[in-house]
């Protein structure tokens, strides 16, 4: 794929340089160790998800082998401390050790295993499932830090702590032998989580990265540069483009960040953005690529298995909110832009939008056939994703810029048991707090506690759930968070009259937001770190230019219809249409422009328009519409040039 023009501040050869893992550096025997454990991985999902040769297991040894994939990866590349050696040490050969045992012993005793777990287990049992214990929480610590094996720590000892816990928190205790059996099973790691990891999330991982070495990843900024790089705050639209295609695959708003960040943003700040502004704004868009279909990230595979529901029906209910956080997202950038005074990037340093698409158009393929087969065919998602990864291997050769040869295909294999490193150990540790709640029943009893502290009230109790799974998003990656969020938090929403899929997806765009959020903000922090700005002011910048994103949860709670699927098609497109003019006036209110600079009468004005708008009703959006219209007769009759630019 050719550079960019020269002119412009970035080279877009430089995407993907920048890795969202911060791993050991592979030399000799590692990195051929490396790339054998990678190509291992791939061929063992695909033989086994793909069915072919008729080879086909029970569920809980994927998920043995996948974990034990996924640990020993992190035990190779990710240094037990920072200023640990380059090479694994004698811990980390150990703890790989550990974690063979662990699979040796899964497939030796198999049926027996199976039989008596959580209820009477053998004394190798246990020894052998405290070492996967040991070995899961290790590779999480090493992969996400200190807050999901702390939290995983608190519910261990409350299964012990549990008979001098006063009130709903009381149970009568368990001994250690019936924890560890518990855990070693599909109620605990080997449970619902990893098993999302290993059926579904790898394939699509996998298949992000044959795009990525492809050369996919270029021809979307390219395209989306061709599009948007030359209006009102082009640079800043052009992220919205390319952040929701590259961050529905990644699953991490952080990774989504610092691959694309290295482009958008010093374009921003080219075009006259401040850095915390591009900073800002990188992060926002960033973020909402998780919430949008057809993959959506890893939480999104565990709702379709926690609710019951087909893949295709998450994915087809989550357009409405995702085009209406994208939406609002471009109104910020196209007002702000306004009120800065600020320009796009000159049209003839931009590539053709025509060039573009007859040059490498049929890149695009895959992701037509991996929407058709999950939305269309209603094909599973892992049969969906290796029809897609076929498509990509079959057109790359189509060019040779683009073609796949071994070193390509062997890297994008390594590549994708990397990112699957985090994503794993994450759903692993997640199903020991699963196990947990499941074992002592905490999960029914903080539903019980939510809806005591709100009343039996829906709204106090939509907050309470929110800031829980903000805080639990700050420091824990979005599937672990939705995870615990759906075992404690979802029933009591349910329970209070809520639509299921309401209530998970509500928990999921919180965890999702929560990364640009202080004061653990880590998308915002990360990009901050991109654009030389103070993090603070970042972080500050992109709650603010993110502000539709915490009203559109309470939309489809309020107007399930706004979810597709869940009513008719006639109200999900009013619902939609009314949500865009809402959110034009939330950003109206929030930049404090609309056609001019607004005042403050306007902008009080403007923000109940908007919150009038943004709930479904008729009556609402008649009031809501008549406020949006009584502001625009106002600026239309102030005189040219008789207001300042709102401070930005």
């Amino acid at each position: 794929m050719a550079a960019l023009p020269a002119g412009l501040p970035v080279d877009i050869d430089q995407i993907g340089d920048t890795s969202e893992f911060r791993t050991r550096p592979l030399r000799g025997v590692l990195r051929l160790l490396v790339q054998a454990l990678g190509i291992g991985m791939a061929a063992y999902h695909i033989l086994q998800l793909g069915g072919f040769f008729g080879v086909v297991t029970d569920p809980q040894k994927l998920y043995a082998v996948h974990l034990a994939f996924v640990v020993v990866f992190a035990f190779l590349l990710i240094p037990g401390r920072r200023a640990s050696a380059a090479a694994p040490t004698i811990f980390d050969w150990i703890l790989i050790l550990a974690s063979l045992i662990v699979l040796v012993y899964v497939f030796a005793t198999f049926k027996a295993l199976t039989g008596r777990a959580g209820v009477f287990p053998t004394r190798e049992d246990v020894i052998v499932g405290t070492l996967l214990v040991i070995v899961t929480i290790e590779a999480v610590r090493r992969a996400t830090g200190l807050a999901l094996p702390i939290l995983c720590g608190l519910f261990i000892f409350y299964v012990f702590a549990g008979p001098w816990l006063p009130g709903l928190l009381a149970h009568k205790g368990f001994r250690f032998d019936t924890l560890i059996s518990f855990l070693f099973s599909d109620n605990g790691i080997y449970g619902v989580p990893i098993g999302v990891s290993a059926r579904y999330v790898y394939l699509f991982i996998l298949f992000g990265a044959f795009i990525e070495a492809s050369g996919i990843g270029k021809f979307i900024v390219h395209l989306a540069l061709s599009v948007a790089g030359s209006r009102r705050g082009g640079p800043a639209k052009v992220s919205i483009i390319t952040s929701s295609l590259f961050g529905t695959a990644s699953g991490s708003s952080v990774a989504n960040v610092m691959v694309d960040g290295v482009i958008n943003i010093p374009l921003m700040k080219a075009t006259g953005f401040r850095g915390a502004v591009a900073g800002g704004i990188e992060a926002m868009n960033s973020t909402g690529g998780q919430i949008v279909p057809p993959v959506m990230g890893a939480a999104a595979f565990l709702m379709a298995d926690i609710i019951g529901v087909p893949y295709s029906e998450i994915a087809v209910a989550a357009i409405g909110p995702a085009l209406l956080y994208y939406v609002a997202a471009y109104w910020m950038i196209d007002l702000y832009s306004a009120s800065s005074n600020l320009h796009g990037l000159p049209r003839e340093q931009l590539p053709r939008f025509r060039d573009v698409l007859f040059r490498h158009g049929y890149l695009l393929l895959p992701l037509v056939v991996l929407l058709y087969m999950i939305m269309g065919a209603g094909a599973s998602p892992f049969r969906a994703a290796l029809y897609a990864l076929a498509t990509t291997v079959v057109l790359s050769w189509l060019r040779a810029d683009t073609r796949l040869n071994l070193p390509k295909i062997v890297g994008a294999m390594e590549d994708g048991g990397k990112r699957m490193i985090e994503i794993g150990a994450t759903c692993a540790a997640a199903g020991i707090i699963v196990g947990v709640l499941s074992l002592t029943g905490l999960g029914g009893k903080f539903s019980e506690l939510l809806i005591d502290l709100a009343g039996g009230r829906l709204l106090p109790a939509l907050i309470a759930t929110m800031v829980v799974a903000i805080i639990l998003g700050m420091g824990m990656p979005t599937t672990a968070a939705y995870a615990i969020g759906a075992s404690v938090l979802a029933p009591a929403l349910i329970k209070l009259g809520v639509v299921p899929l309401a209530a998970h997806m509500f928990l999921l765009y919180f965890a999702v937001i929560s990364a640009i959020t202080p004061p653990v903000a880590l998308a915002s922090f990360a990009a901050a770190g991109l654009a030389k700005a103070p993090m603070w002011d970042t972080a500050i910048q992109a709650v603010r230019l993110s502000i539709a994103g915490f009203l559109v949860p309470y939309m489809f709670v309020y107007g399930p219809a706004l979810l597709a699927g869940q009513g008719p098609w006639l109200h999900t497109v009013l619902a939609l249409a009314t949500g865009t003019i809402g959110t034009l006036c939330l950003a109206g209110a929030a930049i404090g422009y609309l056609l001019r600079p607004a005042t403050v009468v306007e902008r009080l004005l403007l923000l109940p328009a908007a919150l009038l708008l943004i709930r479904p009703g008729l009556v609402t959006d008649g009031l809501g519409l008549g406020l949006l219209a009584v502001v625009v007769v106002l600026q239309r009759m102030a005189p040219r040039g008789s207001r300042k630019l709102p401070a930005t």
